[in-house]
């Protein structure tokens, strides 16, 4: 009977329920009709030891490392850093969005923060300059996909933590998808912008003010440096690292570039503060959720019903991928990962597929599925920073995903792309 808690807790979704309590509900229902009382005290439980964890500190940290960022005006120089460099191009405001996404993607992992930092500054500024607001919104949370997936990322450290995997190997891994998906979406805004005549800006920018706005960014963009340098040489450990991240943005927001002042550290805590209560109580529960995945045996069942659709392991890699896409539209990405990764993750390792390339597939996947309709919840932020009606982005972000989907089954079928520099520098094998 308790095979059935997966249905139940997709029911519960559908009327609205929120996942928190769906993710509870779901098997806590079916373990009391089927008698296990002694399972549903171990169900409850679960919720404080999935939170009570080391490595999960790492994500609040790095919450806290971005908002810190955001606020004390950093992402306004990454976002200068580019525009001297693309901002003159055909299209260049949108260059911009996405190379923006890519170096903010090194401050915090977070598409929403993403989102939202950048999405209140340049979609005002692109619709000043002609585009449209649809299309700035929809290129904004299209782009801020590349957040959780370019180190470091709050959803690859919870993968690596319910699957037992590197934390290290996994960032890695997710450097070229990442910087592949920027590129993509750099390609695509070139033809549209030949194609629809895009705004161009009103100069290019010299070398000496790129040189200016280089030095304005330097702090900003040695982050990520000192956070994979350091994990990487064995420094510190990730969590250790989104420490030292948040001592160092707060050290060069008040001390270096003076853009924060202590009267608004309260409120940077306290906002840091909800975001995490909010991914630590999704993973607390989801991990109470895996409880029942191990007792109802669901992952031999789906093993099962897997290898009876077909045995290549090509086939079954891109069925896969259409599950994962589907369920990214419905289910967060965290959630979703522990829910999944322990059902589908020994499926496909027990066929040879190498551990670290199938979390990359998954991670990737569900990342992109924060920006897909109908409940991609970057759809719903970019909504909130624009004004704009979610359905009206989520036809505009459309071709965007196109590019995404293609990136997600290149870093499928060509493992090299994800897993070259690991096996460089031997996080892999």
């Amino acid at each position: 009977m308790l095979i059935w808690f997966l249905p139940l807790f997709l029911l519960f979704l559908m009327i609205g329920l929120p996942v928190f309590f769906g993710l509870l509900a779901a098997p806590g229902i079916l373990l009391f009709v089927n008698g296990q009382e002694r399972d549903l005290t171990l169900l409850y439980r679960n919720l404080y030891n999935g939170m009570d964890s080391f490595p999960l500190m790492a994500i609040p940290f790095f919450m806290l490392a971005g908002e810190i960022m955001n606020r004390g005006g950093i992402t306004y120089r990454l976002v200068e850093f580019s525009q001297a460099f693309m901002g003159h191009l055909r299209g260049g405001l949108a260059h911009v969005n996405v190379m923006s996404s890519m170096l903010f993607a090194g401050l915090s992992g977070s598409a929403v923060a993403d989102t939202s930092a950048l999405g209140s500054m340049l979609i005002p500024a692109m619709e000043k300059q002609g585009y449209t607001r649809r299309f700035a919104a929809a290129i904004t949370a299209a782009s801020s996909v590349i957040g959780p997936i370019i180190p470091p990322s709050g959803i690859m450290i919870i993968y690596a933590y319910v699957m037992g995997e590197s934390v290290a190997a996994l960032f890695l891994a997710g450097l070229v998808p990442g910087v592949l998906v920027g590129v993509g979406l750099m390609l695509l805004i070139k033809v549209m912008a030949d194609r629809y005549d895009f705004p161009v800006a009103s100069r290019k920018y010299s070398w000496g003010e790129r040189g200016t706005a280089s030095l304005k960014a330097f702090f900003p963009l040695l982050t990520p440096v000192i956070i994979l340098g350091g994990i990487l040489g064995g420094v510190f450990t990730p969590t250790e690292a989104a420490a030292v991240a948040v001592f160092y943005a707060l050290f060069i927001s008040l001390f270096v570039l003076k853009t924060l002042r202590l009267s608004e550290l309260p409120d940077v805590l306290g906002r840091a503060g909800l975001t995490s209560a909010v991914v630590l109580l999704l993973v607390g529960a989801a991990m109470s959720f895996k409880t029942v995945v191990s007792l109802s045996h669901a992952p031999q069942h789906m093993a099962d019903f897997i290898l009876s659709l077909t045995e290549n392991p090509l086939l079954l890699l891109f069925l896969i991928n259409l599950l994962l896409f589907v369920v990214g539209m419905f289910l967060d990405a965290g959630p979703a990962i522990i829910i999944l990764g322990p059902i589908l993750g020994p499926v496909f390792t027990g066929m040879g597929v190498d551990s670290v390339h199938f979390a990359i597939i998954m991670c990737v996947n569900l990342t992109v599925g924060l920006a897909t309709p109908p409940m991609g919840l970057v759809l719903f932020v970019a909504s909130a920073v624009s004004g704009e009606r979610v359905t009206t982005i989520a036809r505009a972000i459309l071709p965007f995903l196109a590019v995404e989907i293609a990136v997600i089954f290149l870093i499928t079928y060509f493992p090299a792309i994800s897993m070259t520099i690991p096996r460089l520098t031997g996080f892999a094998n």
